[in-house]
């Protein structure tokens, strides 16, 4: 049996909506592990967010969460070093999935992640990051090999503050519990318990050889008889049945 990390290492062979699918996009199949109802559970994300490195390929972490906002006069607990600590004791790879909660007015200028912390959450094994709102510093970071699904970039931010870690958080339409198994990637991000980490992987592999199967045959195929006839088995569509 292979090994946690090594599994972690295997399932960045692996792009994203390959991974949704056997989560739950498809419940009806029997590669799907139907996690989730597909459509009212938060588990992927929208489109309100892009991927700054989309050549870097897939990167998976354990979800390490905070919550940013304004300064609030009365809660003054928690900084950065909180995140850093929260970091170190997590399993390894981390992926730190930050929720922005700034006034509208706000919300689009927040250039919140720059070079320093990602410097410094780099070097507690963090892979990359997720947030609802913009970052900084994209061409620092970009040799870092690190990577981000933001809303976007801006340049500088004013004053800001921490208000929870290692909370649930939403970010881009996903709910994440700290400790959940994050894949992301260009198309974007999906969580999933990290104890299903083995069954995910070991139906990744099966949908791959299903898909590079039907893919091949589709290549040859002459005729919409051929393709529908391809398509009859595939275990996600139903092919349209003759009318008598």
């Amino acid at each position: 049996m292979s090994t946690i990390p090594e599994m972690l290492e295997a399932l960045k062979g692996f792009d994203t909506p390959s991974v949704t699918n056997v989560v739950a996009t498809y419940p009806e199949s029997p590669l799907c592990l139907g996690l989730y109802n597909p459509w009212s559970q938060n588990w992927y994300t929208d489109q309100s967010i892009r991927c700054m490195y989309p050549e870097m390929g897939p990167v998976v972490g354990y979800a390490v969460t905070a919550v940013y906002g304004l300064p609030d006069p009365n809660f003054k607990r928690l900084s950065f070093m909180d995140v850093i600590d929260a970091l170190d004791a997590s399993l390894k790879p981390t992926i730190f999935v930050f929720e922005q909660r700034f006034p509208p007015e706000l919300a689009g200028k927040v250039g919140l992640s720059g070079g320093n912390m990602t410097t410094a959450m780099k070097a507690m094994g963090c892979v990359g990051a997720i947030s609802n709102g913009p970052s900084r510093d994209i061409d620092e970071i970009r040799p870092m090999r690190f990577q981000y699904l933001l809303s976007g970039i801006t340049p500088g931010h004013g004053a800001m503050a921490i208000h929870a870690v290692n909370v649930p958080v939403t970010v881009a339409g996903m709910d994440v519990a700290p400790g959940d198994i994050i894949h992301m990637d260009e198309n974007g991000a999906v969580k999933f318990p990290a104890d299903k980490l083995e069954a995910v992987l070991t139906n990744l592999y099966k949908l791959r050889d299903e898909e590079t199967g039907r893919m091949g045959a589709l290549r040859h195929a002459k005729s919409a008889a051929e393709v529908r006839a391809i398509f009859a088995g595939h275990s996600y569509t139903q092919a349209p049945q003759p009318k008598p």
